[in-house]
């Protein structure tokens, strides 16, 4: 079948293997140019492996520090004239590229929030690794199920206390808009703080501990995005910051448990992502980033994000905010940086958007994340949906 981009809203149904395994690639060369990460950390658990940050760190300690990996994600396999989810397919070329290094990759696919998939990685683990000396936490799910009761929790992404008025975008039309946005009902900021928050990051490393397979002096990282203050009445102050300031609890408990470097959240910048496309307003800034980042030179997607995470954060003494976060957003939440979006911020319409922004660049990231758009792909080919690169 010849696979085009479907898109419907903020969603892009379908995916191209051939794309997709060309973009695992380009991530890997990447990493590979840059020569050796140093690290002792040589068997990693990633969960939410197959996309964005999650997918770089496996690219990044594969690839970078000669790790072997387990992976977690919950993905779509092909069907009759269906394309995979691109995460189903970015799970089997990077597979198919670990194991022609030598490495060990095994990936489980299912839901991470439950018992029986925690319970898989587990014997994967012990088969595969021995045990765990770092655990990757990047699970981007808008619903969970909670293993104790059954009870399922679904987030929303709104503001807290108080209705917030912006400005937004229409990635499709190019068009700026104003958007009111009503406030999150207490039970909705709970249940996203169930779905988004430390709960299953907690319940992770404490399933791998009475297991046996955590090794001495592990260390585990969750991410997470603080973003700019022209993003905190929908994100950071919103039902959003609530779930992730509750990683930052997670964290403590975590390093009272097992000690000092056990558990940190680590904060990154704001990338394009399939997520963060459907939360208002957040599009709108992410073109205008993307602008100034790169006319500032200091433009980074996920895999440079992670491999200077890898690469110079956890190299050496670790540095960690008030918190004890580890930051990898300071180039994003830079004054300079901040300075100039906050002014252009001011002036964006939809006739500004062009000159102060950069929404072809977006739309281009957009569509990489499925695997289309990427020099060096044919098409107009005739494609195996089952196929993978």
């Amino acid at each position: 079948m010849i696979i085009e981009p479907k898109i419907r809203g903020f969603i892009c149904t379908t995916a191209h293997p051939i794309g997709c395994a060309t973009n695992v690639q380009r991530q890997i060369d990447h990493v590979v140019v840059k020569g050796l990460i140093e690290s002792s950390r040589k068997r990693v658990l990633v969960l939410g492996c197959s996309t964005g940050y999650g997918l770089a760190s496996r690219i990044v300690t594969t690839f970078g520090s000669d790790a072997d990996t387990v992976g977690v994600s919950f993905e779509r396999p092909p069907a009759e004239g269906k394309t995979a989810s691109a995460g189903w397919y970015n799970n089997r070329a990077f597979e198919i590229r670990a194991k022609a290094a030598g490495r060990v990759a095994v990936t489980i696919e299912g839901d991470a929030f439950s018992d029986a998939v925690k319970a898989e990685a587990i014997e994967a683990i012990r088969q595969s690794l021995g045990q765990v000396d770092l655990i990757v936490y990047s699970v981007a799910s808008p619903v969970r199920t909670d293993p104790k009761d059954g009870v399922s929790y679904r987030s929303a992404i709104k503001p807290y206390g108080a209705a917030v008025t912006s400005k937004t975008l229409n990635t499709g039309t190019g068009e700026v808009s104003e958007i009111s946005v009503e406030p999150a009902t207490e039970e909705e900021a709970a249940a996203t703080v169930k779905v988004m928050g430390g709960e299953d990051w907690e319940l992770w490393i404490a399933a791998l501990a009475e297991a046996g397979v955590l090794a001495d002096g592990f260390q585990s990282l969750n991410y997470t995005y603080l973003g700019s203050k022209l993003t905190w009445p929908i994100y950071h102050k919103g039902t959003l910051g609530k779930a992730k300031g509750d990683l930052d609890r997670a964290a403590a408990v975590i390093r009272g448990q097992h000690g000092a470097h056990a558990a940190h959240v680590v904060a990154l910048k704001a990338v394009v992502t399939q997520a963060s496309s459907a939360i208002p307003v957040v599009p709108l800034y992410g073109t205008l980033l993307i602008k100034v980042e790169d006319e500032m030179g200091l433009g980074e997607g996920p895999i440079q994000q992670i491999d200077r995470l890898f690469r110079h954060k956890l190299a050496g003494e670790l540095l960690v905010d008030e918190e004890s976060r580890i930051r990898v957003d300071d180039w994003e939440l830079s004054e300079t940086m901040q300075a100039e979006l906050t002014k252009r911020w001011a002036a964006l319409t939809t006739e500004t958007l062009a000159e102060l922004a950069d929404l072809p660049k977006y739309r281009e990231e957009f569509l990489r994340l499925f695997g289309f758009g990427l020099g060096g792909v044919d098409y107009s080919a005739d494609v195996d949906p089952r196929a993978v690169g």
